[in-house]
């Protein structure tokens, strides 16, 4: 079973990776950053990689006795973890920016597939916070609507237990 979840996992990080348009000499910086970034993150994201700087950590802190507690064994990971946080918010920030733009796409498909939907939708990520705000405040009054309309078709039942049929 971990073998078919591993082949899994693989095939679909090959996915991530292939999805990406080849290199070009224009692009081949921003294509390899993008490739590197999707394979990072899909790799941070495994139990594996909270397991081996689980892993880490422990033996770290049973090297303390070893090393004295040395100001030198403090250093390595206050280092290494502050250089890998430092990497990871840029490349944890890439990842969310593709996947909220692919995301904001299907959203605009789906927007202009719906003709009972305005279009204007579909750059509401453009829109001032009081525009926004406008808008929200009209779809949530839409859907209190909407559900005081089901509610009324809904028959009624009799929930009381001593009723007979």
């Amino acid at each position: 079973m971990a073998r078919k979840a591993r082949n899994h996992s693989r095939k679909a990080l090959s996915r991530n990776w292939s999805s990406l348009p080849p290199p070009t000499p224009n692009n081949w910086h921003q294509n390899s950053f993008e490739r590197f970034a999707v394979c990072v993150a899909h790799l941070a994201g495994r139990p594996s990689a909270f397991l081996i700087a689980l892993a880490v950590i422990i033996a770290w802190s049973l090297s303390g006795p070893l090393l004295g507690f040395s100001d030198t064994w403090q250093l390595v990971i206050n280092t290494s973890t502050t250089i890998i946080t430092f990497l990871m918010v840029f490349l944890i920030q890439n990842t969310q920016n593709r996947d909220t733009t692919a995301l904001q796409v299907k959203l605009d498909a789906l927007i202009f597939a719906n003709r009972s939907t305005k279009n204007q939708l579909a750059a509401a990520e453009n829109m001032s916070d009081s525009d926004l705000e406008k808008l929200h405040e009209e779809y949530r009054k839409r859907a209190e609507q909407a559900l005081q309309v089901l509610h009324h078709r809904r028959p009624r039942r009799n929930h009381s237990k001593g009723s007979a049929a």
